[in-house]
C-alpha cells in the first residue's frame, strides 16, 4: 500500500486468489460486454433498428454506462482474448462449465466471418477483388497489433481468393506476417480496389479525402466494422456503404 500511496485509486485488500480473479473477471466482463452488443447489432441488422442509437439509449442507463458497447469486429488486443481463454481454462480445471464465457469467446470468433459476409454482399465473389484494408492496430492510438482483428481478417479475405493492401497511421504492415500489400496511405489501398475494410478507427480514417478516394476505387464500396463513418453521408459521396448493426437505408 505504501508503494502505490500517490495513486489516486481504491486500496482492496485481498487474498492472491482473490486478487488474480478480479482481474481476470474484469477482463471477461468487458469482452462479454462487447459480445452482447455485437449480437445486438446482428438483431439490429435483422428488425431494421440501428445499434448506434440503440447504445446511446442503453449507455443513458447509469447501471450500464456507455463504455464497451462499441459494435464491431470485436474485442482483441493484448488483454482481453487472453485473460477470457485464461478464466476459461481455470474454470474447467476446476470442473465449472463456464457457459457464459464461451458463449462470449464464440461469439467473438464469428465476428470476422461476419464482415467477410459483408464484403461479399457488395463484391460477390472474392477472388480476383482486391480489398483495401484500413487498420491494423488492436485500437487507435497505438502500434500495437497484439490481438488485432485485422490480421484474422486479412487471412479470411485472402482465403477467399482476394488481393489485400493494408495501411494503418502507425502499424507496419511490411513487419507482420500477413498476405497483404503494404500501403502508406488510405489513397494508396484504395487504388483500383472493388472494397474498402476499415478496422480500426483512427482519426485519420474519419478526416480522409473521401471524395477523392472514391475516384480511385474501381467500385465504391466500403465496409465499416467499427462505425466510424456517416452512414448518410457516405452514401451521398456515392459509396455503397455498410456498417455493424447500421441501418440499410
Amino acid at each position: 500500500m505504501e508503494l502505490y500511496r500517490g495513486c489516486d485509486a481504491p486500496f482492496i485488500v485481498t487474498a492472491p486468489r482473490d486478487a488474480e480473479m478480479i482481474k481476470y473477471a474484469s477482463n471477461a466482463f468487458l469482452a462479454a460486454k462487447l459480445s452482447y452488443v455485437n449480437e445486438i447489432a446482428d438483431v439490429c441488422e435483422a428488425v431494421g433498428a440501428d445499434v448506434v442509437q440503440v447504445v446511446r439509449g442503453m449507455g443513458a442507463d447509469k447501471r450500464i454506462g456507455p463504455g464497451f458497447t462499441e459494435a464491431g469486429l470485436g474485442y482483441g488486443g493484448p488483454c482481453l482474448p487472453k485473460d477470457t481463454a485464461a478464466l476459461i481454462h481455470t474454470a474447467a480445471a476446476a470442473g465449472c462449465d463456464a457457459a457464459l464465457l464461451r458463449a462470449v469467446q464464440a461469439v467473438n470468433e464469428g465476428r470476422i466471418a461476419a464482415a467477410v459476409r459483408k464484403v461479399e454482399r457488395l463484391v460477390g465473389r472474392l477472388a480476383g477483388a482486391t480489398a483495401g484494408v484500413l487498420g491494423l492496430s488492436f485500437k487507435p492510438g497505438t502500434s500495437d497489433v497484439r490481438g488485432s482483428r485485422a490480421i484474422p481478417l486479412i487471412h479470411a479475405l485472402a482465403a477467399q481468393g482476394a488481393s489485400v493492401r493494408a495501411c494503418d497511421p502507425r502499424a507496419d504492415a511490411s513487419r507482420l506476417d500477413i498476405p497483404a500489400e503494404p500501403a502508406c496511405s488510405v489513397e494508396e489501398a484504395a487504388r483500383e480496389a472493388d472494397v474498402l475494410v476499415l478496422v480500426t478507427a483512427w482519426p485519420e480514417f474519419k478526416a480522409a479525402p473521401w471524395p477523392a478516394i472514391r475516384d480511385l476505387m474501381r467500385r465504391p464500396n466500403i465496409v465499416d466494422c467499427r462505425n466510424l463513418l456517416d452512414p448518410a453521408g457516405m452514401r451521398r459521396l456515392g459509396f455503397n456503404y455498410i456498417g455493424m448493426g447500421r441501418r440499410a437505408e
